[in-house]
């Protein structure tokens, strides 16, 4: 026996690890991740043009153009001058498969300015071109 009356043991090391830390973390990056997505799906905000149609659903990210109420237009996030749009889309259609383009335009852009975004598009080689639009509030009868 030991002068202490017990005997004496040596402590283990612990070889387990706390997680606790670690779920804590990735829940509040899991948060912050939820809440930034959608902002930063959004990119260029116009008010889009409401319509009774239903929306397309597509699992492949589309090309976007948009055409902001002043005449800017934008290939996804990308500022283009309305004269190198044409440049530009040939040169994304040869790298991709399809040619499917989305044309955001906001309400209150002039009409001509659309047309000739249109014209472009075609030009271009755009295939399938689908205008974007939201769906109009429905009044209950």
């Amino acid at each position: 026996m030991n002068v202490h009356g017990a005997s004496h043991r040596r402590r283990r090391a612990m070889a387990e690890i706390n997680v606790t830390p670690f779920v804590d973390v990735m829940l509040v990056l899991l948060v912050i991740f939820m809440v930034t997505a959608p902002l930063m799906q959004q990119g260029i905000q116009i008010e889009l043009p409401k319509t009774q149609s239903e929306g397309l659903q597509s699992d492949d990210q589309p090309l976007v153009v948009t055409v902001k109420r002043g005449g800017e237009v934008f290939v996804q996030n990308a500022e283009v001058e309305l004269g190198e749009l044409r440049t530009r889309l040939e040169a994304i259609f040869v790298s991709r498969g399809d040619r499917e383009v989305f044309l955001r335009a906001d309400a209150r852009v002039d009409y001509g300015t659309v047309a000739r975004a249109l014209a472009i598009l075609r030009q271009a080689g755009a295939r399938e071109i689908g205008m974007v639009t939201e769906p109009e509030a429905r009044v209950a009868p």
